[in-house]
């Protein structure tokens, strides 16, 4: 059970304005949290390890149009319509339902209650304002070793993203408008770096620069105290965002569901 009774939970459903997703287009279908994995919609999926999470408030799906996800998502679920891009659909929905929020993605089709459980009881330990979830290179290596994620390189190690996030307190909110001005640029890490300044880029570039290290500049920027926090296992870091990532979950949950 979480410490956090209550806690509530907003699934990311968008899609960015302007931009049909290429995978949706490809199935025929208006968002990619439709996109069925072996029969069943991507955000299903998500509903139901969410749901499995002992403790946790309501779920509330950010998404342009609710009415396409009806049937795909449980009764109780409720909705806020997105905004212009990731950041600011969290930012809306922090001041909206206040803290403490757990983020995640419709895309997240192989999430698992216990990296939930996980993930909330180190970031509450380690008192963050507010946090995200990572997967370290050596276990995505050896959990999925077929995948190719995008990895951020850094003096102790390379991680990828898990597209979990937890704002434990009001103060996410300075994160999230520093992560607004990052946005475009997610998938470039000098970008990122250069934007949080030269002497993160130069410890970047020369391989010196260490989570702490980030997660410190981070707080100077923004005044409040961020943390990256390992979840030990691989599969969390795998999102579907592509045709070869649709085909490995596919696998992997088809595989589970055989040894069960």
């Amino acid at each position: 059970m979480t410490d956090i009774p209550g806690l509530d939970v907003l699934i990311l459903a968008g899609s960015r304005r302007g931009v049909r997703d290429p995978m949706a287009q490809a199935a025929g279908i208006s968002h990619k949290a439709l996109l069925p994995v072996c029969g069943r919609p991507m955000i299903t999926r998500v509903c139901d390890a969410l749901m499995q999470v002992p403790g946790l408030g309501k779920i509330v799906v950010c998404i342009d149009d609710p009415d396409v996800l009806r049937g795909a998502v449980p009764p109780s679920v409720t909705f806020i319509p997105e905004a212009a891009g990731p950041s600011a659909s969290v930012m809306n929905a922090l001041a909206t339902l206040g803290a403490p929020l757990l983020v995640t993605t419709a895309d997240h089709a192989l999430l698992r209650p216990e990296w939930v459980e996980s993930f909330i009881a180190d970031s509450t330990r380690a008192q963050c304002d507010m946090s995200a979830g990572i997967a370290l290179e050596g276990a995505i290596a050896r959990d999925v070793p077929d995948t190719k994620r995008t990895m951020i390189r850094l003096a102790d190690g390379a991680f990828s993203g898990c597209n979990l996030f937890f704002l434990r307190t009001p103060a996410a909110m300075s994160v999230l408008k520093l992560w607004q001005r990052l946005e475009n640029d997610r998938k470039h890490p000098l970008r990122m770096a250069r934007l949080l300044g030269p002497g993160i880029l130069l410890r970047f570039v020369l391989r010196r620069l260490t989570r702490a290290a980030l997660c410190r500049r981070i707080g100077r920027l923004t005044g409040a105290r961020v943390g990256l926090i390992p979840i030990d296992d691989g599969r969390a870091a795998v999102d579907v965002d592509k045709p070869a990532d649709l085909e490995l979950v596919t696998r992997l949950i088809g595989r589970d569901t055989a040894a069960a």
